[in-house]
């Protein structure tokens, strides 16, 4: 099964002669199936495949003159790279690519933003642009569900995610064991490559914590005394399980008002089904004492794929005083301010706190919850 993904026109619209289009996103989220149906409504370009996980590409690539790359893309209008992050000086080589051979169109994808920044950022300035690939969005899974499947689906988006394989589980059994696999295999050994990681029980201790704190302000100095690491190398920690796409980090919102908290942060999961296997929990929501975050880390991370995909500009947070209020989601687009409070309970009155509206009496503020979830995710 193949839903056509929200990335799709995108992609269409960003191909464009002399510049690299880079697709970034975590394995398994479906880059090469995207590739795969991009290419299928391209039949007028001659296309070079190559695959950065195939040492043959490595070799052929490996002399970095424009004599070179003439000789090997001389038949071919688009050049294709899957998992561009595993070939050495990849910036190097595409830079040249474009600079030298006119008219050729270049589509890489990644599922590092640490390695691909690293490598492509500098070369390619100007040269580049980058779109992002998520997990399923429930607006993609509206192809193939009516609004009840869809509201009869969402406690399973809850506890297990959204990544395409589980489309294809048919048993609770095969999709935890899927999840499981996905972090064993993916979290453990891929993640633990980068940047000279080599304590990878430190680091699975680490997601461990942030999967127990999700919507919790998080102090790096207490996770490093729990961990027996320095604040340094947690903050290190996040900052590369960030950048491949594992976990996001909300910032304290402030413009200044004293009573603001603004120097600690929240962390989220890209994905629900990965937090639920990280702590071994995929009981139903019936047995579980979290609904309220799995909740809202779903929501979130609805809302990111939504901003993305919709090219959205927006800077997100959250905001709390000293004095305890607080509002889940707080969204600043050119200077207008939008908060957003999320309630698993559609029955409890909310109000925004007085000091937010004394604060900000321009912003707008609304309760999302499972009776009006659909509109603010975009599906």
């Amino acid at each position: 099964m193949y839903l056509n993904r929200s990335i799709e026109a995108n992609v269409l619209q960003y191909l464009r002669p002399n510049k690299v289009l880079l697709i970034l996103g975590p394995r398994r989220v479906g880059k090469t199936h995207l590739l795969r149906k991009v290419l299928a409504q391209l039949p007028q370009e001659k296309v070079l495949q190559l695959n950065g996980e195939d040492m043959a590409t490595g070799e052929i690539l490996k002399l970095r003159t424009v004599e070179n790359y003439k000789r090997l893309l001389s038949n071919y209008t688009l050049l294709v790279i899957d998992e561009a992050q595993k070939i050495p000086e990849i910036g190097l080589i595409l830079k040249l690519m474009v600079d030298e051979i006119s008219g050729l169109k270049i589509l890489v994808t990644g599922s590092s933003m640490f390695d691909l920044n690293n490598k492509l950022g500098e070369p390619l300035t100007g040269r580049k642009i980058t779109l992002q690939l998520f997990s399923f969005a429930q607006q993609e899974y509206m192809q193939i569900e009516n609004l009840v499947q869809t509201k009869s689906n969402l406690e399973e988006r809850l506890i297990f995610g959204s990544y395409p394989e589980l489309l294809h589980c048919i048993s609770t059994k095969e999709k935890t064991n899927y999840l499981n696999e996905l972090v064993s295999d993916y979290l453990l050994k891929d993640i633990l490559t980068l940047d000279g990681l080599r304590n990878s029980s430190k680091m699975l201790d680490l997601l461990k914590l942030i999967a127990f704190q999700i919507g919790k302000e998080v102090s790096l100095e207490e996770l490093g005394k729990q961990l027996g690491l320095s604040k340094n190398t947690v903050e290190r920690y996040l900052d590369l399980l960030s950048k491949v796409f594992v976990v996001y980090k909300l910032s304290g919102f402030s413009r200044n008002l004293r009573s603001e908290v603004v120097k600690s942060a929240r962390w989220y999961f890209y994905d629900n089904g990965i937090r639920n296997a990280l702590i071994a929990n995929f009981s139903t929501l019936s047995m579980r004492t979290d609904v309220g975050e799995l909740w809202k880390n779903y929501c979130f991370s609805e809302r990111l794929k939504h901003q993305h995909y919709q090219q959205i500009q927006a800077s997100n947070y959250f905001w709390r005083t000293y004095q305890q209020q607080e509002i889940d989601w707080i969204e600043d687009r050119d200077g207008n301010l939008f908060g957003y409070e999320l309630k698993w309970n559609s029955k409890k009155a909310v109000k925004p706190p007085k000091t937010w509206s004394n604060a900000y009496p321009n912003a707008q503020f609304a309760v999302i919850t499972p009776d009006n979830y659909l509109d603010w995710i975009g599906a």
